[in-house]
């Protein structure tokens, strides 16, 4: 996926997005706003400008796209059958993300408050613990880290190389599964 795309999935209630462009909140609650919603929760996850006491550049994020967007899709579709939703929407900026700007969007809607707060909050935990999204820290004054895109885990200081091959790795192993054709 090249700078300025978007791929996108939506079925019925559930809409998941991987984008290079700046992402608007005012867009995502729109795509979850219906009558039948008494509330609307937003997570807007933003680049903080330090990682473990060292100054943060920014942060480069890349993606299996495929397998991310199904991987998004099946987690917006779980939170809709466990929580009642009345809609979800998930969108993950990929490329360079500087600070302060925002790198996932999840807005939910349901018909009460206590659903919306907690579908929000576990869809974004299990984003997080299983969609195909790695991330690189670029830190001021050194050279940036790859890592999965998991809180508080400290990256792995890898080359260019090695985080390809372990994203192959993950594909590989998503074929075998079955999840990824």
């Amino acid at each position: 996926m090249e700078a300025g795309t978007t791929t996108e999935l939506q079925e019925q209630d559930c809409y998941v997005s991987l984008t290079h462009d700046h992402l608007n909140a005012q867009d995502v609650i729109d795509r979850v706003r219906s009558p039948k919603a008494g509330a609307i929760v937003l997570f807007a996850g933003t680049t903080r400008d330090n990682f473990g006491g060292k100054p943060v550049k920014e942060l480069q994020y890349s993606s299996y796209g495929q397998l991310a967007l199904r991987t998004m899709m099946s987690i917006c579709q779980a939170m809709v059958e466990k929580h009642s939703l009345t809609s979800i929407a998930m969108i993950h900026r990929l490329g360079t993300v500087p600070i302060a700007e925002e790198s996932i969007l999840i807005a939910v809607s349901s018909p009460h408050r206590q659903a919306a707060w907690r579908a929000g909050e576990e869809a974004l935990e299990e984003c997080k613990a299983r969609v195909e999204v790695w991330k690189k820290e670029e830190f001021e004054g050194e050279d940036g880290v790859w890592r999965a895109n998991r809180d508080g885990a400290v990256g792995q200081k890898m080359t260019e190389e090695e985080a390809n091959a372990d994203q192959q790795s993950t594909v590989q192993a998503a074929i075998s599964k079955g999840t990824l054709a």
